[in-house]
């Protein structure tokens, strides 16, 4: 079986940021606060719970396991969300292959298998029983060509940030890569993302077909590097009726030096993100000497310090809570709050690529070259967190490429 031309990013990108990050961790500075408002703290997560959960189980790449019988080989990001039409789950991943360890056909990204039901308990893993298209194998979602201009611009691949259903319809917030850095890429610059511009897509039939909103959030090689919209979570409808949304920079290469961690906050109605009428949003902003939602301003920074990559917000059971790839410290860590824009408490490492180094990373599960981290919609509690977390194969031999599901997690 002979191995395709590699459209995803270059194993020594990975490797050589992974090698460096084992380092301690630096501070994380906390910004954007609402006065007087305390985040929620997070109660014991239930001891059956924990002794019942998923620790570190592969989705993917095994033979024979639920994503082969769909179709998918080998993938990562594995983004959970919620079907509401329906009751069942979806999830999305991002560049896939047809065989193991990245051999087959190169299927595209984003690629999305869906769940019948899921044990929030952590008993048993999850299980894919279906693929989209429904009655299909595993397949690109979009309809677009890799590494090509597509009336954009040169792209390489459009990598899923999260997903999101509700009033009938499907959202799929999106990056479109220019270059991941590597030897058959465009040149990926010091300091800059490497992206072509980010897009919402939506599905009227819930994940069979997709089309694009018109506008695009213009990145990197459409001349907004940094863009802070480049990379979104959405974070839900919440009781107040508002639709929350977290975006920070693209950082997909995680070697983007100008990439402090930086995240933003903003909000819309839901009528008006269906519309495709962003402009509505409200922005969490310091503007005229204290924090309010306002859209005379942009949003501000409510969250810095290491190097963040892949993110994700979720409110589950009342309480809001995020998870990130912080790149400096090698982990996939934590946060809660009370409200989107209240206090977020301190990161708090939950899956590390080094558990020998630093100190709070002793007796920790280990994944190396890992990334992403993403919080199941449908965790048992805001104290029994279910994470999707990504491996990177760092060479021959090494773990392959597919997603882990870890259960139990405390923030």
């Amino acid at each position: 079986m002979s191995v395709p031309t590699h459209p995803d990013r270059p194993e020594p990108t990975r490797r050589t940021v992974l090698r460096a990050g084992g380092g301690l961790a630096l501070g994380a500075g906390l910004a954007g606060v609402a006065a007087g408002a305390a985040a929620q703290p997070a109660a014991a997560a239930p001891r059956a719970a924990a002794l019942a959960s998923q620790q570190g189980t592969p989705l993917c790449d095994q033979a024979g396991d639920s994503a082969a019988a769909q179709g998918l080989g080998s993938s990562d990001l594995g983004i959970p969300y919620y079907r509401e039409h329906d009751g069942t789950w979806g999830y999305v991943f991002g560049d896939t292959w047809s065989g193991m360890q990245q051999y087959g056909d190169y299927l595209g990204s984003p690629v999305m298998l869906a769940q019948g039901n899921f044990d929030a308990s952590g008993a048993t893993p999850i299980s894919f029983t279906w693929a989209m298209p429904t009655g299909g194998q595993a397949g690109q979602l979009f309809d677009y060509r890799t590494r090509a201009d597509n009336g954009h611009g040169f792209e390489i691949s459009r990598i899923p940030n999260d997903c999101i259903e509700f009033g009938g319809r499907t959202y799929l917030q999106y990056t479109s890569v220019y270059t991941w850095g590597g030897p058959d890429d465009p040149v990926l610059e010091p300091g800059h993302d490497g992206s072509l511009m980010s897009g919402v897509a939506y599905s009227d039939d819930f994940g069979v077909t997709w089309h694009d909103y018109p506008y695009h959030w213009a990145g990197d090689h459409q001349g907004a590097n940094q863009s802070m919209y480049g990379m979104w979570s959405f974070a839900g409808i919440d009781p107040d009726g508002w639709l929350y949304i977290f975006s920070k920079r693209w950082n997909g290469s995680h070697i983007n030096t100008a990439d402090g961690g930086a995240i933003q906050l903003f909000r819309i109605r839901p009528d008006d993100f269906r519309a495709g009428n962003f402009g509505a949003q409200q922005n969490w902003a310091y503007t005229n000497g204290s924090w309010q939602w306002t859209s005379a301003a942009p949003p501000s920074v409510i969250l810095q310090g290491n190097n963040i990559g892949e993110f994700s917000v979720k409110r589950i059971g009342g309480t809001y809570c995020m998870s990130y790839f912080d790149v400096t410290d090698y982990s996939i860590s934590t946060r809660t709050a009370s409200r989107p824009d209240a206090v977020w408490s301190a990161p708090k490492p939950q899956v590390v690529g080094n558990n020998t180094w630093p100190p709070n990373h002793w007796g920790r599960p280990q994944v190396p070259n890992l990334y992403g981290g993403y919080i199941h919609p449908g965790s048992a509690s805001p104290a029994s967190l279910t994470l999707i977390v990504s491996q990177w194969p760092g060479g021959l031999h090494q773990p392959p490429y597919w997603v882990r599901q870890f259960d139990g997690i405390n923030p």
